[in-house]
């Protein structure tokens, strides 16, 4: 197949360059968030925590709702929404700033109400992309996407640690709302027109057990939501921690902070051009738990990080880390865009992102308990350890002999 691939298709290039400017807002946001929190309000380990736990406790609340309208709608209109409003959230920080009426609860307000669209949004595309190209495809078009997702890994933490350096937080922000904006306008852009799913008017709560049931009853499915929800879990006590340890235990600057970030997930690229070629030299299943297991390997060398050349931990780290995060999401995303049916597909994304990153606010609460307790580098310990066991679901599944490959006929 050609590189260009479906880069050809004027709408799948255009849903793809929406996506690259979204993810890059909102890798901006990822860590000018508590840069920002730390650096110009003061915050404590504990409240930098706590801001990571409201980012992603609105799955919690609307993770399966928002799967079960989303079968209902139109994704593009939802998606679109969803970018608008979460720019204009986000502007309101580097404005409010200006004028010198910037708190930390209103940073912990937008964060929150953020978070809301962003759970609409996040099962809105992961609905759209087969809606939008050929079911073969799929393998290509998550692969691409993935592929925005590890530029923005790459280059934001150093945009967003720079940019905060030089022109302060608020102004990371405000690249973030930018990215957002310019996102929402590639989407509308896009010509194919969209069919209004034809549903059956039902409760709300029937429809989202159906999607429960089947990703549960699944054996496969249900393995990868498991071991997604713990890596979510322990990841995220990581994340909640790792900016104030190399601010404060290694003395790093938030340009060095973003650039130390940007060197470790250059795996992440590497990982987004190598998940096909992993699937065919590996097979699907195979490719899938090994990858986890890497992953969660790479994580013990982060809390072995020292100030000067021990630093070379972190970014070893960040690289192994990101390269399986990319993989993992590739193939994972494929699996269940070809084993779901295309009526149920939004319920079972919402029931897996609701399992794994409704987890995270979870993590993010107890790295607030757990590092006033045991210090920040005994926490990055508890989080590398559980990543590496999560890898147990896969190992003890199907997927371990191989025997659950997604084909190109959905379940019924």
């Amino acid at each position: 197949m050609p590189t260009w691939g479906l880069l050809r298709d004027p709408d799948f290039r255009r849903f793809w360059t929406a996506d690259l400017l979204s993810q890059f807002g909102t890798r901006v946001a990822f860590l000018g968030v508590p840069l920002l929190a730390t650096t110009t309000l003061n915050a404590s380990a504990t409240q930098v925590a706590l801001l990571r736990a409201l980012e992603t406790s609105a799955y919690l609340v609307l993770g399966l709702q928002a799967g079960a309208w989303c079968d209902r709608l139109r994704a593009r209109p939802v998606l679109l929404t969803a970018d608008l409003g979460r720019a204009l959230l986000i502007a309101s920080v580097p404005v409010c700033a200006v004028f010198g009426v910037l708190t930390l609860w209103q940073l912990f307000a937008v964060v929150l109400l953020t978070g809301l669209l962003t759970v609409f949004f996040d099962v809105a595309h992961q609905t759209y992309l087969p809606r939008l190209i050929d079911r073969a495809d799929l393998l290509e078009g998550n692969a691409k996407l993935q592929t925005n997702m590890s530029m923005a890994a790459v280059a934001a933490p150093t945009a967003s640690g720079f940019l905060v350096q030089l022109l302060g937080a608020p102004a990371a922000l405000g690249a973030t709302a930018l990215g957002y904006l310019s996102s929402a306008g590639r989407l509308a852009r896009i010509r194919a027109r969209e069919t209004r799913p034809v549903v059956e008017k039902r409760k709300l709560r029937t429809e989202i057990g159906e999607g429960l049931r089947l990703v549960f009853r699944h054996p496969v499915l249900r393995a990868l939501t498991l071991s997604g929800a713990s890596i979510s879990v322990f990841q995220s006590i990581h994340i909640a921690s790792s900016v104030v340890f190399l601010i404060r235990e290694i003395g790093l600057d938030p340009g060095a902070v973003g650039l130390l970030g940007t060197l470790g997930l250059t795996g992440a690229l590497t990982g987004a051009v190598s998940a096909r070629r992993l699937a065919s030299a590996l097979g699907h299943a195979r490719a899938l738990w090994l990858t986890t297991l890497l992953l969660g390997a790479a994580s013990l060398l982060y809390p072995l990080t020292t100030p000067g050349w021990g630093l070379v931990f972190w970014a070893l780290a960040g690289f192994g880390t990101a390269f399986g995060v990319i993989v993992v999401n590739v193939l994972q995303l494929t699996y269940q865009q070809l084993t779901v049916p295309e009526e149920l597909l939004g319920r079972a994304n919402a029931t897996v992102r609701f399992l794994a990153l409704g987890m995270v606010p979870v993590g993010s609460v107890a790295a607030a308990a757990l590092t006033p307790l045991s210090g920040l580098r005994a926490t990055l310990w508890t989080a590398a350890l559980g990543m590496l066991a999560s890898a147990g679901w896969l190992i003890f599944s199907p997927l371990r002999s191989g025997e659950r490959t997604p084909s190109n006929t959905r379940t019924g």
